[in-house]
């Protein structure tokens, strides 16, 4: 009977939700699980905001976003709309072909790292027995806790990609570049703005990812949210060396004092989180910031030879432009003068009487000693003309 409930409770959802997604689970063994869920489960489970959940929605363009909330940790970086908890990963959009390399990558993390937790407990087990004052070995390989693990492997995925994006679109903006500084044509100012606007889409989304990591850089606090694994230890010892508060009552604290969910931090919490040493946090968070940053000013200096290029090829049209208002100074200067022989030979096609025309008085000495006085002060006029406008500095 329960059974049946259940199934008309799914399918009454199914019904209703336009919500449902199919989500990629990966638990803290590695083992990964398809499952379909609508966006208040996964509020029920994550204890996430709707808010939250509409930044990881596909259909809607959220810019990369990193948060930390009070059960989970949200990203959307590029190709990876992820939720981790303290204990799983849930990944959204997970059959794209771009992710799967990230989903192998992260199962391999995940599966070391539980692994390396296990031979760590059976360690700590086995000196128990023998050092009841459970000294910590110094030499000790701290272990990540489970949502940094996770967390890295989304930071690495999602720089690495945007690097290679800035790396392909530097190999490919170079040779056009040079193609155009020595032959401007029509198509090889297409290539360049195309690679013009290749590389603004591409400096945006990564001047994103690098505001996100530098805002957590900045926040202790946002930083100490991100401590899942803290939240859950089952011992929290008070500062007055009060006695050991238990996972329930602890998961109690938390839920009085953020029950909204939307991120707000009561004074308790916030005494809780400021005594986490957030230093393992920020050198993660550093190593990939410094990345990203690198992967910034290699397009700042692309976009800055893209610029120097144009500026190059704007000089170049500028000089021809030049050449070409000279040229049309020179012809209109020449038909100018060429125009005072125009009239010359319009006397000539008149039906006048001038000695000229007279066979007795002049022949064909007169008539050429006419025409080369024209010509020769046709060109006169014209070397005074371009003289003239040398001197005004009009012609250089």
């Amino acid at each position: 009977m329960r059974s049946g409930e259940e199934r008309q409770t799914v399918t009454g959802i199914r019904k209703k939700g336009s919500g449902i997604r199919q989500w990629l689970l990966l638990d803290g063994k590695g083992e990964t699980e398809v499952v379909e869920a609508g966006k208040h489960a996964i509020m029920r489970r994550t204890g996430l905001p709707a808010r939250d959940l509409r930044i990881l929605d596909p259909l809607l363009s959220y810019p990369s976003t990193l948060l930390g909330r009070e059960r989970a940790i949200v990203i959307n970086l590029e190709h990876i709309k992820a939720i981790i908890t303290a204990q799983e990963v849930l990944l959204l959009n997970s059959r794209d072909p771009s992710v799967t390399p990230f989903v192998h990558e992260l199962q391999a993390r995940i599966l070391r790292h539980h692994q390396a937790s296990s031979s760590s407990s059976k360690n700590h087990d086995h000196h128990t027995n023998y050092e009841p004052d459970r000294d910590h070995d110094p030499d000790a390989i701290k272990i990540l806790p489970f949502e940094f693990v996770a967390l890295e492997a989304c930071l690495e995925s999602a720089c690495s990609v945007l690097e290679n994006e800035a790396k392909t679109l530097e190999q490919e903006a170079h040779p056009a570049l040079d193609k155009l500084t020595s032959k401007i044509s029509t198509l090889n100012l297409e290539r360049v703005r195309q690679i013009k606007s290749r590389l603004v889409a591409i400096t945006g989304r990564v001047q994103k990812v690098r505001d996100e990591l530098e805002h957590l850089l900045d926040d202790d606090d946002d930083m100490a949210e991100m401590y899942l694994t803290e939240k859950t230890v089952p011992e929290i010892s008070s500062e007055a060396g009060g006695p050991p508060v238990g996972f329930e009552d602890h998961h109690n604290v938390y839920n009085v004092l953020g029950r909204d969910n939307h991120g707000t931090r009561g004074s308790t919490y916030s005494a809780v989180t400021k005594q986490l040493d957030v230093e393992e946090l920020e050198m993660l968070l550093e190593a990939y910031f410094v990345q990203i940053d690198g992967t910034l000013n290699k397009l700042s200096t692309l976009r800055e030879y893209v610029d120097d290029t144009e500026d190059y090829i704007n000089i170049m049209l500028d000089d021809k432009q030049n050449h070409l208002l000279k040229m049309g100074v020179m012809l209109t200067t020449a038909t100018l003068v060429v125009s005072g022989f125009v009239v010359v030979a319009g006397v000539f096609g008149m039906n006048i009487h001038i000695e000229l025309f007279d066979p007795d008085k002049a022949g064909m000495t007169e008539f050429l000693w006419t025409v080369g006085g024209s010509t020769a002060g046709t060109i006169f006029l014209y070397v005074v003309a371009i003289a003239w406008c040398k001197h005004k500095r009009l012609l250089e």
